[in-house]
Protein backbone atom coordinates (compact mmCIF):
# COMPACT_ATOMS: atom_id res chain seq x y z
CA UNK A 1 0.00 0.00 0.00
CA UNK A 2 1.51 3.39 -0.97
CA UNK A 3 2.31 5.78 1.85
CA UNK A 4 -0.21 8.62 2.13
CA UNK A 5 0.83 12.20 2.86
CA UNK A 6 -0.15 13.99 6.07
CA UNK A 7 -2.32 16.43 4.11
CA UNK A 8 -4.11 13.62 2.26
CA UNK A 9 -4.81 11.82 5.55
CA UNK A 10 -6.18 15.05 7.05
CA UNK A 11 -8.34 15.67 3.98
CA UNK A 12 -9.76 12.14 4.24
CA UNK A 13 -10.77 12.69 7.89
CA UNK A 14 -12.17 16.18 7.17
CA UNK A 15 -14.30 14.82 4.33
CA UNK A 16 -15.78 12.15 6.61
CA UNK A 17 -16.35 14.09 9.81
CA UNK A 18 -17.61 17.67 10.04
CA UNK A 19 -16.48 18.08 13.68
CA UNK A 20 -12.90 17.16 12.79
CA UNK A 21 -13.09 19.34 9.67
CA UNK A 22 -14.21 22.33 11.75
CA UNK A 23 -11.42 21.74 14.28
CA UNK A 24 -8.78 21.68 11.55
CA UNK A 25 -10.32 24.81 10.05
CA UNK A 26 -10.00 26.64 13.39
CA UNK A 27 -6.68 25.28 14.64
CA UNK A 28 -4.69 24.90 11.44
CA UNK A 29 -3.58 22.02 9.25
CA UNK A 30 -2.63 18.62 10.61
CA UNK A 31 1.09 18.45 11.24
CA UNK A 32 3.55 16.30 13.12
CA UNK A 33 6.94 17.55 14.25
CA UNK A 34 9.98 16.27 12.40
CA UNK A 35 11.08 13.04 14.10
CA UNK A 36 14.42 12.57 15.77
CA UNK A 37 16.86 10.98 13.37
CA UNK A 38 17.52 8.02 15.63
CA UNK A 39 14.75 5.77 16.93
CA UNK A 40 16.75 4.68 19.96
CA UNK A 41 17.45 8.28 20.98
CA UNK A 42 13.74 9.08 20.69
CA UNK A 43 12.79 6.12 22.89
CA UNK A 44 15.44 7.04 25.44
CA UNK A 45 14.07 10.59 25.58
CA UNK A 46 10.51 9.30 26.04
CA UNK A 47 11.61 7.12 28.94
CA UNK A 48 13.55 9.93 30.60
CA UNK A 49 10.65 12.39 30.35
CA UNK A 50 8.07 10.01 31.88
CA UNK A 51 6.56 11.30 35.12
CA UNK A 52 8.94 14.28 35.41
CA UNK A 53 8.37 18.01 35.10
CA UNK A 54 9.76 19.48 31.87
CA UNK A 55 12.76 21.32 33.37
CA UNK A 56 13.88 18.39 35.53
CA UNK A 57 13.47 15.94 32.64
CA UNK A 58 15.39 18.25 30.28
CA UNK A 59 18.27 18.56 32.76
CA UNK A 60 18.52 14.79 33.26
CA UNK A 61 18.20 14.18 29.51
CA UNK A 62 20.99 16.69 28.82
CA UNK A 63 23.34 15.01 31.32
CA UNK A 64 22.44 11.58 29.90
CA UNK A 65 23.16 12.59 26.29
CA UNK A 66 26.44 14.24 27.35
CA UNK A 67 27.69 10.84 28.59
CA UNK A 68 27.97 9.65 24.99
CA UNK A 69 29.75 12.53 23.23
CA UNK A 70 27.35 12.36 20.29
CA UNK A 71 27.42 8.57 20.03
CA UNK A 72 24.17 7.60 21.76
CA UNK A 73 23.34 4.04 20.75
CA UNK A 74 22.04 0.88 22.41
CA UNK A 75 25.57 -0.53 22.36
CA UNK A 76 27.00 2.59 24.04
CA UNK A 77 24.30 2.50 26.74
CA UNK A 78 24.87 -1.19 27.41
CA UNK A 79 28.62 -0.53 27.74
CA UNK A 80 28.05 1.90 30.62
CA UNK A 81 27.76 0.69 34.19
CA UNK A 82 24.25 1.29 35.59
CA UNK A 83 25.85 3.37 38.38
CA UNK A 84 27.05 5.88 35.78
CA UNK A 85 23.48 6.29 34.48
CA UNK A 86 22.20 6.66 38.03
CA UNK A 87 24.83 9.35 38.66
CA UNK A 88 23.32 11.62 35.97
CA UNK A 89 19.87 11.37 37.55
CA UNK A 90 18.20 8.27 36.11
CA UNK A 91 16.14 6.28 38.61
CA UNK A 92 16.77 2.57 38.98
CA UNK A 93 13.69 1.78 36.86
CA UNK A 94 14.69 4.23 34.12
CA UNK A 95 18.22 2.85 34.11
CA UNK A 96 16.83 -0.65 33.54
CA UNK A 97 14.42 0.60 30.86
CA UNK A 98 16.97 2.57 28.88
CA UNK A 99 19.16 -0.47 28.36
CA UNK A 100 17.08 -1.79 25.44
CA UNK A 101 18.04 -2.97 21.97
CA UNK A 102 17.24 -1.08 18.76
CA UNK A 103 13.90 -1.90 17.06
CA UNK A 104 13.53 -2.97 13.47
CA UNK A 105 10.58 -1.81 11.38
CA UNK A 106 7.54 -3.74 12.54
CA UNK A 107 3.78 -3.30 12.39
CA UNK A 108 2.20 -0.88 14.87
CA UNK A 109 0.90 -3.66 17.13
CA UNK A 110 4.21 -5.56 16.99
CA UNK A 111 6.04 -2.41 18.10
CA UNK A 112 3.57 -1.79 20.93
CA UNK A 113 3.86 -5.42 22.05
CA UNK A 114 7.68 -5.44 21.95
CA UNK A 115 8.11 -2.09 23.63
CA UNK A 116 5.50 -2.75 26.30
CA UNK A 117 7.48 -5.68 27.71
CA UNK A 118 10.38 -3.35 28.48
CA UNK A 119 10.14 -2.06 32.02
CA UNK A 120 9.22 1.64 31.94
CA UNK A 121 7.66 1.55 28.47
CA UNK A 122 3.92 1.08 28.41
CA UNK A 123 1.36 1.20 25.64
CA UNK A 124 1.11 5.02 25.83
CA UNK A 125 4.87 5.52 25.31
CA UNK A 126 4.85 3.02 22.45
CA UNK A 127 1.92 4.83 20.80
CA UNK A 128 3.62 8.23 21.13
CA UNK A 129 6.72 6.67 19.55
CA UNK A 130 4.60 5.39 16.65
CA UNK A 131 3.00 8.81 16.11
CA UNK A 132 5.87 11.23 16.66
CA UNK A 133 8.93 9.17 15.70
CA UNK A 134 7.68 6.70 13.09
CA UNK A 135 4.88 9.04 11.90
CA UNK A 136 2.37 6.22 11.66
CA UNK A 137 -1.06 7.53 10.63
CA UNK A 138 -3.41 4.95 12.15
CA UNK A 139 -2.66 5.19 15.88
CA UNK A 140 -5.55 5.84 18.29
CA UNK A 141 -4.17 6.30 21.85
CA UNK A 142 -7.43 5.79 23.77
CA UNK A 143 -5.79 5.90 27.21
CA UNK A 144 -4.30 9.34 26.54
CA UNK A 145 -6.13 11.89 28.71
CA UNK A 146 -5.72 14.64 26.09
CA UNK A 147 -7.36 12.50 23.41
CA UNK A 148 -10.21 11.54 25.75
CA UNK A 149 -10.73 15.14 26.92
CA UNK A 150 -10.41 16.59 23.43
CA UNK A 151 -12.89 14.13 21.99
CA UNK A 152 -15.43 15.13 24.66
CA UNK A 153 -14.81 18.82 24.02
CA UNK A 154 -15.02 18.47 20.24
CA UNK A 155 -18.29 16.52 20.29
CA UNK A 156 -19.87 18.40 23.20
CA UNK A 157 -19.99 15.41 25.53
CA UNK A 158 -20.54 16.04 29.20
CA UNK A 159 -18.36 13.17 30.41
CA UNK A 160 -15.14 11.62 29.17
CA UNK A 161 -15.56 8.37 27.30
CA UNK A 162 -13.81 5.35 28.73
CA UNK A 163 -10.87 4.05 26.69
CA UNK A 164 -13.06 1.13 25.59
CA UNK A 165 -15.83 3.47 24.39
CA UNK A 166 -13.30 5.72 22.66
CA UNK A 167 -11.76 2.71 20.94
CA UNK A 168 -15.11 1.97 19.29
CA UNK A 169 -15.56 5.63 18.28
CA UNK A 170 -12.15 5.59 16.63
CA UNK A 171 -13.07 2.86 14.18
CA UNK A 172 -14.73 5.37 11.85
CA UNK A 173 -11.42 7.25 11.46
CA UNK A 174 -9.45 4.23 10.17
CA UNK A 175 -6.91 4.22 8.54
CA UNK A 176 -6.06 7.78 9.68
CA UNK A 177 -6.79 7.70 13.41
CA UNK A 178 -3.61 9.66 14.19
CA UNK A 179 -5.24 12.67 12.50
CA UNK A 180 -8.28 12.31 14.77
CA UNK A 181 -6.04 12.02 17.85
CA UNK A 182 -4.18 15.17 16.78
CA UNK A 183 -7.51 16.98 16.37
CA UNK A 184 -8.50 15.92 19.89
CA UNK A 185 -5.27 17.39 21.26
CA UNK A 186 -5.99 20.58 19.32
CA UNK A 187 -9.46 20.77 20.92
CA UNK A 188 -7.80 20.76 24.36
CA UNK A 189 -5.33 23.51 23.32
CA UNK A 190 -8.18 25.55 21.86
CA UNK A 191 -10.21 25.22 25.08
CA UNK A 192 -7.22 26.42 27.11
CA UNK A 193 -6.70 29.42 24.84
CA UNK A 194 -10.35 30.42 24.98
CA UNK A 195 -10.77 29.65 28.68
CA UNK A 196 -13.46 26.99 28.24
Amino acid sequence: MPRISLSAAAAAIASRDKVMAALMQRTGPFRLPKPATDHFAALAESILYQQLAGAAAAAIHGRFVALFNGDLSPKAVLALRPAKLRAVGLSGNKTASIRVEHLNKLSDEEIVARLSVVRGIGRWTAEMFLIFQLRRLDVWPVSDYGVRKGYSLAYGLRDLLTPKQLHVEGDRFRPHRTVAAWCCWQAVHEARRTGQ
